[in-house]
């Protein structure tokens, strides 16, 4: 199984879906992210603030930290090698790497009589 692994900037708490003033993408992301784990991925996020040693102990994240800087954060690896920066991925890129087909994991809406424009 392919190994997502998230390295987020300092955030407030270990999601950023928290305080006054949400990122919009945050909550998109933890949204996404709770629905590929759903589907079977295999992730694990860090947030600098709280785990600052997963990011000093990843050569790949010190290297990238030490060239880029935070603000280039977030950094998304795919089983340790760099596949995205700077921006969160959207669920159809974690069903790529995680190898979800999106037809499949997508919940089946009905179809009954009070569906679409016209109801009972």
């Amino acid at each position: 199984m392919k190994k997502i692994q998230v390295f987020d900037p300092a955030l407030c708490c270990s999601t950023g879906v928290c305080g006054v003033d949400v990122d919009q993408a945050l909550i998109n992301f933890s949204a996404d992210l709770d629905w590929a784990k759903q589907n079977g991925a295999s992730i694990e996020r860090f947030n600098l603030a709280q785990q600052p040693m997963a990011f000093a102990d990843n050569p790949t994240v010190k290297t990238f930290l030490e060239l880029s800087g935070q603000e280039a954060l977030p950094l998304i690896l795919l089983d340790g090698a760099t596949v995205l920066t700077g921006r969160y991925p959207s669920r159809a890129e974690l069903a790529r790497w995680a190898d979800i087909t999106l037809a499949e994991a997508e919940p089946k809406t009905s179809k009954g009589c009070c569906s679409g424009k016209s109801c009972c």
